[in-house]
C-alpha cells in the first residue's frame, strides 16, 4: 500500500513557484529520497505533505485517505530547522513531545530513556537543550520524531550537524525502521547519502521533478563511462584516444571515456605502460546524473 501519494501538487509564494505539479508515491517498507539542491522545493513539498501549508492545486493522500490532521499521529517529522525548547530539560521535552503524539507520560519516558541509551546521550537527560552541542540536539530531535513509533517518517536533512560516527548511527536506525515496514522519506541535498540509503528517489530542480524511479533503474539509463585505475609506473596511457577526460594523483587515475569507447582498450593500454593494481568500471553517481540532467536547465 502507498503510505504517501502526491498528485500534481503545486505551490507558489508571490511570483515564485516553489513546487510545480509534483507527483510521487511512497510505499510501506521503502526508503524514499527527495533530493535536490537548496531551494529546489523539497521543504515546501514536505510542508504540504503534512498540512503545514496547503497546495494551490493537486492532492495529498496519506495512508490511503485524503489528508486530515488525525493522520499526523501516524507521522514522525524531523524538520530541517530545530524546534526544541532551549530552557527545557531533555527528558522533560521528550516526554512532552511523546504525549502530544498520544503516548502516556510513563510510556513516553520509558521509550525516551531507551532511545537515549541507544543513541549514546543518556547522560544528557537532565541537561537543558541550550547546554548541548548541535549534534546532540539533532539526536534529541531525531528521537522525538520516532518516539511514538510512527508508520511514516519524514526526515528533512536528518544528519545536519552530525559527525561521521553519529551519522552512521542514525542511518542504521533508519534502515532498521525501514526493514520493520516503516515508510521513510529522506530529504537532503547530499546525494551521496541518498545513494547509499534509498530504494527510490525523486530529484527536484526549481520546483519540478526531473528524475523519478528506483536508484537502480535511473542509473541503468546512463552509460558506465567512468574508470578508476591504480597503477605503478608510466601514466602515458592517459593520452589514449578513448579517454575524454582524466585526472591522476598518487598513482590513481579518474577517467571519463568518450561515448562508445571500450574500457578494455584503456586497460590494455595501461598494462602495456604500467603495472595495474586496480581497475574498475563505475556507474555514474547521482550527483553526476543530476548535473547532466539539469545542466542546460540551470542556465535557462
Amino acid at each position: 500500500m502507498n503510505i504517501v501519494e502526491l498528485d500534481r501538487i503545486s505551490k507558489a509564494y508571490d511570483t515564485k513557484i516553489a513546487v510545480h505539479e509534483l507527483s510521487l508515491a511512497i510505499e510501506a517498507g521503502q526508503m524514499f529520497g527527495l533530493l535536490g539542491p537548496n531551494g529546489a522545493g523539497k521543504t515546501s513539498t514536505i510542508r504540504m505533505m503534512i498540512g503545514m501549508t496547503l497546495p494551490d492545486s493537486g492532492t495529498v493522500t496519506l495512508f490511503g485517505q485524503p489528508f486530515t490532521r488525525k493522520s499526523l499521529h501516524r507521522v514522525g517529522y524531523l524538520p530541517e530547522e530545530r524546534g526544541l525548547y532551549k530552557k527545557m530539560k531533555v527528558l522533560d521535552q521528550l516526554v512532552l513531545l511523546g504525549q502530544l503524539h498520544g503516548l502516556k507520560a510513563t510510556q513516553a519516558e520509558d521509550r525516551a530513556r531507551r532511545w537515549c541509551e541507544r543513541l549514546e546521550i543518556a547522560g544528557s537527560l537532565d541537561k537543558k537543550t541550550e547546554e548541548l552541542s548541535k549534534g546532540m540536539q539533532q539526536k534529541i530531535q531525531f528521537i522525538a520524531a520516532i518516539l511514538h513509533d510512527p508508520e511514516l517518517l519524514i526526515m528533512d536533512e536528518p544528519f545536519s550537524g552530525l559527525d561521521p560516527v553519529n551519522t552512521v548511527m542514525l542511518q542504521d536506525v533508519l534502515v532498521e525502521l525501514k526493514n520493520k515496514g516503516k515508510a521513510v522519506l529522506f530529504s537532503t541535498h547530499r546525494m551521496d547519502q541518498v545513494e547509499k540509503l534509498c530504494d527510490s528517489i525523486c530529484l527536484v530542480h526549481q520546483g519540478d521533478a526531473v528524475l523519478t524511479g528506483t536508484v537502480r533503474e535511473i542509473k541503468s539509463r546512463y552509460p558506465k563511462n567512468r574508470l578508476r585505475v591504480r597503477y605503478e609506473g608510466d601514466a602515458a596511457f592517459l593520452s589514449h584516444p578513448s579517454i575524454a577526460e582524466a585526472s591522476q594523483s598518487n598513482g590513481t587515475a579518474e577517467i571519463r571515456l568518450r561515448d562508445g569507447a571500450d574500457p578494455q582498450q584503456v586497460l590494455a593500454a595501461a598494462m602495456a605502460k604500467a603495472r595495474v593494481t586496480y581497475f574498475d568500471v563505475m556507474e555514474p553517481t547521482l550527483e553526476e546524473i543530476f548535473i547532466e540532467t539539469v545542466g542546460g536547465k540551470a542556465n535557462a
